[in-house]
Order: structure tokens, then sequence, then C-alpha cells
């Protein structure tokens, strides 16, 4: 029997571990495979060539790094990532959003900002919550270093959310002044819903201070014209009777 002919093997450059979205490679996140037969399109053969290369989609261990999961060279991060036309806007998340990893990129949120209205007609109704924006993409997720209010770094989390230009104006001016929660949806769920503000009247059933009435308007009433006549009660042991006289013209 005729020896089989051997199968081309070539060495392409893989990743060492999961790399996610937006990070840069650096040589620690490269590792080399052997592939037999036909290379991925695009493969990258030498790793230099993919180093300080900003990933655009999450690469995972063990697989093949190509030229259109990385940004090119010189774009680092989450620039590349961010479609034409809109915008990449980073909000502070607290603690429990953050590190318990329940945003994470790709999923879909809401943003809700809490406050007291500016209006002061409205401020016994205390404050308020309202659903800012709805359905928005997670771009990325992780931490960043900002300083407190002493100079000192700290290290905050932040989650870049994928935004329209006018979304993006509105989330700048309500991180400033107001308290911005992220709720998960179903990534299957696009519908758009009405909702309303809900304010802490609402919950604790506090309805609003009623209006003061108005003073009812003055009527101008008749006066009783006198009586014409006049009359005598006239008792007599357990019989009462009354008599009415006319009174002479002019005399009362």
């Amino acid at each position: 029997m005729a020896a089989a002919k051997p199968v081309a093997t070539t060495r392409v450059v893989a990743a060492a571990k999961d790399i996610p979205l937006g990070a840069i490679i650096t040589q620690a996140d490269l590792t080399t495979i052997t592939i037999a037969g036909d290379l991925p399109k695009g493969a990258i053969l030498k790793q230099e060539d993919a180093v300080n290369r900003g990933a655009i989609s999450e690469i995972y261990q063990g697989e093949p790094i190509v030229e259109s999961r990385l940004a090119g060279a010189g774009m680092g991060g989450l620039a590349p990532t961010i479609p034409q036309g809109m915008r990449a806007c980073a909000v502070r998340v607290d603690e429990v959003v953050g590190v318990a990893g329940f945003v994470t990129p790709g999923m879909r949120v809401d943003v809700l900002a809490s406050g007291t209205p500016p209006n002061a007609q409205n401020n016994y109704q205390g404050m308020q919550t309202q659903t800012l924006l709805q359905n928005i993409e997670v771009l990325s997720a992780g931490t960043d270093i900002q300083k407190d209010q002493t100079g000192k770094p700290q290290q905050v989390q932040v989650v870049n959310l994928l935004v329209t230009p006018e979304q993006a104006e509105m989330l700048s001016l309500a991180s400033n002044s107001l308290k911005i929660q992220l709720v998960l949806r179903n990534p299957l769920d696009t519908q758009i819903a009405k909702v309303p503000a809900t304010a802490m009247s609402n919950i604790f059933g506090t309805a609003a201070p009623a209006a003061p009435k108005e003073a009812a308007p003055r009527r101008a009433t008749a006066r009783k014209a006198p009586s014409n006549s006049y009359s005598i009660v006239i008792s007599n042991g357990s019989k009462t009777t009354e008599e009415k006289f006319a009174t002479p013209e002019g005399q009362h």
C-alpha cells in the first residue's frame, strides 16, 4: 500500500488565556499552537504582530488570533469597537453591580436615575426615580482609578455603555448630580416600556397636600320686609290660642 501523504502543519499565534474585549494584548497573553491543513483566514504567525494591539471582541484561551479580532496597529482599547455614530459613555456603579459580575460585556441594561427634582412645587414627593434609558448595550465593565475628595487614588467600578450622542449628554448630566443604577433586562426583550417616575409619596401612600379652598363669593341677600301684622298668644288653662291683627299703615 502506498504511504499516506503527510499533512502540512503550521504554527500560529493563539491566546494563552481569555482576553477580554478592549484589552491591550501583551506577550503574556500569547502562545503558539500547531494547525494541520488550511489556516484560519487572517491567522497571525508572529507574536510581535499581535502585541500592543487592542482586542475588539473576546478571545478565548487556545483560540487562534486572527486579524479581524484585533484593532489596527496603534489603535487600542474600546475605540475600535464603537460603531460609527455611537459613543462609549463611562458610568460609575456600586460594588454590587461591578464586583458581583451582574453586568458583563454584551448584556443589555436600563439606566435609572434617582434624586430630588429641581421643581420646588414637587418637593413634597421627596426623592424620585426615573427610567432614563432603556435597552442599552454594555461595552465593558471593570475598575478605574479616580481620586477621592482628599486627592488619594481609589478604585471605582466603571461600566462603559454604548449610546447615541444625545444619550451620552443625558448620562453625563445625570451622573453629576443624581445616583445612577443599572438594571438587567432580557436581551431578547427589546420593547421600550412607558414607565412613569416613582416618588417617595407613591411608595408610602402619601397624598399631595390639598390646595387651599377659595373663599365662596359673597351673595347679596334680600332683607325680609317688616311684617304688616302682629299676633297675640292667649293661654287659657291648657288651651293656647294665637290671634293675628293687622298693623296700622305706617306703624310697626
